[in-house]
């Protein structure tokens, strides 16, 4: 993943409007939500929820898809479990490499 894409979506989730539509979505698994469950759910006005899922898709976070007359909302799982592991990948790797240099020169001291 590339340094931008993580930042982009990590301040897309940096709204807490955004990052609770998000984590309704996430909740509510593969099948998704309708936008109109949704916005009930949350309690949320149309075009306030319409702008907050158009950033969210912008991102790659959540996809859409029009089934008859209602639009069904789903997180992309791939993409938030790519940002996830893009966070968690490097954890510690220079920790490591510090402590290794730690007890070289402590050991060269004595």
């Amino acid at each position: 993943m590339k340094i931008e894409t993580a930042a982009a979506q990590l301040e897309a989730l940096g709204n807490t409007t955004r990052l609770t539509i998000y984590r309704t979505l996430v909740r509510a698994g593969e099948s998704g939500l309708a936008v109109g469950k949704l916005q009930r759910k949350l309690d949320i006005a149309g075009s306030t929820l319409s702008h907050h899922i158009r950033k969210l898709v912008e991102v790659d976070l959540v996809s859409q898809e029009r089934q008859a007359t209602t639009l069904i909302c789903r997180a992309n799982y791939a993409s938030m479990n790519g940002l996830i592991g893009y966070l968690a990948d490097e954890c510690c790797a220079d920790g490591a490499a510090g402590q290794a240099s730690d007890v070289a020169a402590r050991t060269d001291a004595i």
